[in-house]
């Protein structure tokens, strides 16, 4: 069995102290808002996994047929000998590159979760044992020290997760990425595509209502973690699109008038019936945007790969 080491760079309270200032900033003012990482407790996790297998929601299955189809091409060009994973979760869909990269020596699967970091370095520890795995809790919007590890590096950004940020915190996390890289590493960054808005807004409003269900549970962290009085069954799930800036936005909708207090904080909150929280915004890209914003932190796009449908794209950046 290969080696399999942790390394935590995040403190203990890290989450909990997060999740608190972005409580007093999101709903401390107006407009209401929530960060979308904080749906992913336990059951959130659950929830996510049940939305990939839905009819209505495309990208999963669309970055999955990439991976499967191309991961020898990305393996090839990329050259890698160190794969690191930002927000790497399961590293589920990553096993499929890992599969097609004989040649890699150090996989680096980065994520705010130790369980989940745990689970799926032993597991992949024991499938491959020509792969040292080195895993890294720590929260990859921020700065991420990462391990030593022999070049050319691939880092891969998956899931269409850098849409979540908006455009000025996208440009940052770039850029970090970039400071990153020394010359002959690469980026492979997921984006959703810019498609049909009928399309886009059944993507992240099924008719099982498990996208609803996904979304309120973002509510029961808040009760659970800061002592939060919040009723979610008291707000509608709303989730539009964005035409100017091009991304689905996803909110809660006050039904009644309501007043919530938030005793984690020393935070009361009144909402007006009607009021919104957004909770997620999620940006669909057009190639020519991607190339524009990789080039503007010095990475030049040599290679991209879309499903079959045209709906999702993996890029390779490579430092120009």
């Amino acid at each position: 069995m290969s080696p399999f080491r942790i390394t935590r760079t995040l403190a203990e309270d890290a989450a909990l102290a997060s999740l608190r200032a972005d409580v007093l900033a999101g709903l401390g003012s107006r407009p209401r808002s929530l960060p979308p990482r904080w749906f992913y407790d336990a059951r959130g996790s659950e929830l996510f996994d049940e939305i990939t297998r839905l009819p209505e929601y495309y990208p999963t299955r669309a970055e999955r047929e990439i991976l499967t189809h191309r991961s020898a091409e990305i393996a090839r060009f990329s050259g890698a000998r160190t794969l690191v994973e930002l927000g790497s979760g399961s590293s589920e869909k990553t096993r499929l590159l890992l599969d097609a990269m004989p040649d890699l020596e150090l996989y680096v699967p980065v994520d705010v979760s130790e369980s989940a970091l745990r689970g799926a370095g032993e597991e992949l520890a024991e499938r491959l044992p020509r792969l040292d795995v080195h895993a890294v809790v720590a929260d990859f919007t921020g700065h991420v020290a990462l391990p030593e590890g022999p070049g050319p590096r691939l880092v891969a950004f998956l899931g269409g997760t850098v849409g979540n940020l908006e455009p000025a915190e996208r440009s940052r996390f770039l850029a970090s990425v970039r400071e990153s890289l020394s010359p002959g590493d690469a980026l492979l960054l997921g984006t959703d595509l810019v498609k049909d808005e009928r399309v886009l807004v059944r993507a992240y409003d099924d008719a099982a209502q498990v996208t609803a269900e996904f979304n309120r549970n973002v509510l029961r962290v808040v009760n659970r973690e800061l002592g939060a009085d919040f009723r979610p069954e008291l707000f509608a799930h709303v989730a539009v699109w964005n035409a100017e800036a091009e991304w689905i936005e996803m909110r809660l909708r006050a039904r009644e008038a309501q007043t919530v207090k938030i005793p984690g904080v020393d935070l009361v909150v009144d909402l007006a019936e009607g009021e919104e929280i957004r909770t997620e915004i999620s940006a669909k890209f057009r190639p020519e945007g991607v190339r524009a914003e990789l080039a503007a932190v010095g990475m030049e796009v040599a290679h991209g790969w879309t499903d079959r449908e045209g709906r999702f794209a993996l890029w390779l950046g490579v430092v120009s």
